[in-house]
């Protein structure tokens, strides 16, 4: 099983935050790793969010209830943060819900430890920093994905950026994820085959 280290943490942070080395070793420090068979549950609808995490292998998603359907709102996938970030801010139960897809190994870190990290030092605000502007940037563009693009711009740009997505995860979720009917989906396939 792969082990935190701070080199690996900072080549997943790069893209979002240049930061030293050094930083990402005090963060190492309160790593915990935790492990997820496929299809288990890591957060439950109406509950709070504990953990910011890195996914290191496999995948998971987050659904919403609606009509009592899963919906599916966001795909990750290695080398990805993961957070029902609202809810581990606010530290209140959110209507999220984070299930793993795949066998999952995450890296997390607790709300209590990352609390712990800001009152000892600049370094932790820094890492506080990181984390808000890694999933601030996702979470901004995949709502200006949802809300300019068609689905077949928004398959398309899934098959360009992360093509593996059609051969690890169910039709099902990614026709809920793109907003689409599996007929709908099948449509866009063909003709963009």
């Amino acid at each position: 099983m792969e082990q935190p280290t701070p080199e690996k943490i900072k080549e997943i942070f790069d893209p979002f935050y240049t930061a030293d080395i050094q930083l990402w070793t005090a963060f190492a420090n309160y790593i915990q790793v935790r492990t997820f068979e496929k299809n288990e549950l890591i957060k439950a609808y109406h509950t709070t969010e504990k953990y910011i995490n890195i996914l290191i292998s496999g995948s998971v998603a987050h659904f919403v209830l609606a009509a009592d359907k899963d919906i599916c709102i966001n795909l990750y996938y290695e080398k990805q943060l993961f957070s029902d970030y609202s809810s581990f801010l606010t530290q209140s139960s959110s209507s999220i819900q984070t299930q793993a897809l795949e066998e999952s190994i995450v890296w997390s870190i607790s709300h209590a430890d990352l609390h712990n990290l800001y009152t000892k030092s600049v370094t932790g605000l820094f890492i506080g920093k990181a984390i808000s502007d890694a999933l601030f940037i996702r979470k901004q563009s995949e709502q200006i994905n949802l809300l300019t693009l068609s689905p077949t711009e928004r398959y398309l740009k899934l098959i360009k950026e992360r093509p593996e997505v059609f051969q690890r995860t169910s039709l099902k979720i990614i026709c809920s994820y793109l907003g689409v009917t599996a007929e709908s989906l099948s449509r866009i396939r063909k003709k963009n085959s």
